[in-house]
């Protein structure tokens, strides 16, 4: 792989009452757990707001670039992504996303269509590709 742009984010004190911090930029965040692993209402974030976020923007950008290059204007494009954790089969933690565009001025078999080639390119997508469950929807609105 020829890079062309890295990243670093750096943890400090674990998903449970930690913090991140993204280099080069003026962001860091607290962590908490979920409510449902146990946090006591410690406000914060989690790491899979983080992925969901990241996976959100990336596959909206996929699906904008898929509909230039196929020359279908869209009058609205956003990308709803829920990120789930529970345990596997095996009793280890795992991950499923679910993922949803919005999509409009363009019909149903379209929308269909585009989500299914942005889900090819996506590189968040290409990255998770038989790690995790991922279900593609998408809505014209």
């Amino acid at each position: 792989m020829k890079i062309i742009y890295k990243t670093k984010a750096i943890s400090t004190g674990g998903r449970d009452d930690g913090k991140v911090r993204i280099e080069n930029s003026p962001y860091e965040f607290d962590l908490v757990l979920p409510s449902k692993l146990g946090n006591s209402g410690k406000t914060g974030i989690n790491p899979e707001q983080l992925f969901a976020a990241g996976y959100s923007a990336c596959f909206e950008s996929a699906l904008r670039g898929i509909a230039r290059l196929n020359k279908i204007e869209l009058m609205s494009a956003s990308v709803e992504v829920e990120i789930s954790m529970g345990k596997n089969d095996d009793g280890a933690y795992a991950l499923a996303a679910d993922i949803t565009a919005i999509l409009g001025g363009i019909d149903q078999t379209q929308a269909n269509t585009l989500v299914q080639q942005a889900h090819q390119k996506c590189p968040y997508s290409i990255a998770t590709r038989g790690n995790i469950e991922v279900s593609l929807s998408a809505r014209v609105s």
